[in-house]
C-alpha cells in the first residue's frame, strides 16, 4: 500500500497570504492581508496600508509577503476601488479614512502603523489626525503636494483627496513621520512635506517611479522596517 505524499510545508518564515471581506460603512471592503507564522498576535504593531487614485491594495502584494514576516498587514482596496463597494454618493477624503477606520474598529486594533502613497497618503494624514492615540507611525509615499493646483480627477477617491487641505493637515501630525520620494509625478511635492514637518525624516528613491510597490518592494521594506523599529 503506498504511503500519501505529504503536503508541501511553508517555510516558518514565510507569513499567511490572505484576502477577505470586512463591513465597512459603504458596504463590504476587500482587504489584502498577511499574518506572521505565529499568528501576528505577539509580533510587531500591525501595518495599514492605503493605496493611490488608480490602483488597489493589491499593489501592496509583494509588500505584505516580506513584511508579513514579523507583523500583520491589511492593504484593503478602498472605497470604490478593486473588489470593495463603493460610496452611494461622492464622499470626502475624512469619509474614505472613517470607512478605514471601520475595518480598524471591526479587527479590533489598538495600535496601528499606517502608510499610504498618493490619494492613500491624504488618507494616512487624516487618520493620524483624527485617530491619533491609535495610530503610532505614519509613512508616506508620493505625496500628492504641489506649487500649483493639478487638475481634479473626475470623481471618486481621487476628487476627494484633491480637495483635502493637505499642507495644512501634515503640519498637525504629531506621529513621526517618514516619507518614501520616488521619483514620479510628486517628486517635487513629496520634498514638500518638511514645509509643513520640518522634523519628517526623508528617503529619495530616484531610481524608482511610480510602480515603487512591484519594482522594488525589498527596498520599501527595508526602508520601512528600520522606521517602525524606533
Amino acid at each position: 500500500m503506498s504511503r500519501p505524499t505529504p503536503k508541501p510545508q511553508r517555510p516558518e518564515s514565510e507569513p499567511r497570504v490572505r484576502r477577505g471581506y470586512f463591513e465597512c460603512r459603504y458596504g463590504q471592503l476587500h482587504v489584502h492581508n498577511a499574518i506572521p507564522p505565529g499568528g501576528g498576535f505577539e509580533e510587531g504593531t500591525p501595518l495599514i496600508c492605503l493605496h493611490a487614485a488608480d490602483s488597489s491594495g493589491r499593489a501592496f502584494q509583494g509588500l505584505l509577503a516580506l513584511l508579513g514576516r514579523d507583523r500583520s498587514v491589511y492593504a484593503p482596496d478602498l472605497p470604490g476601488c478593486g473588489e470593495s463597494d463603493a460610496p452611494s454618493r461622492p464622499a470626502s477624503a475624512a469619509e474614505y479614512a472613517a470607512a478605514v477606520g471601520d475595518f480598524l474598529d471591526t479587527m479590533r486594533l489598538r495600535r496601528v502603523d499606517v502608510l499610504g502613497q498618493g490619494a492613500g497618503a491624504v488618507l494616512a494624514t487624516e487618520l493620524a489626525l483624527t485617530r491619533a492615540a491609535q495610530l503610532r507611525h505614519v509613512v508616506l509615499v508620493s505625496v500628492p503636494l504641489a506649487a500649483s493646483a493639478h487638475a481634479a480627477p473626475a470623481g471618486g477617491l481621487g476628487a476627494a483627496a484633491a480637495g483635502y487641505a493637505l499642507r495644512e493637515r501634515l503640519g498637525r501630525i504629531s506621529q513621526p513621520l517618514l516619507v518614501l520620494r520616488p521619483r514620479d509625478e510628486w517628486w517635487d511635492g513629496s520634498a514638500r512635506v518638511r514645509e509643513a514637518q520640518p522634523a519628517a525624516r526623508v528617503v529619495d528613491l530616484p531610481e524608482q517611479g511610480a510602480d515603487l510597490f512591484r519594482s522594488a518592494p525589498a527596498a520599501v521594506a527595508e526602508a520601512v522596517r528600520g522606521f517602525l523599529r524606533d
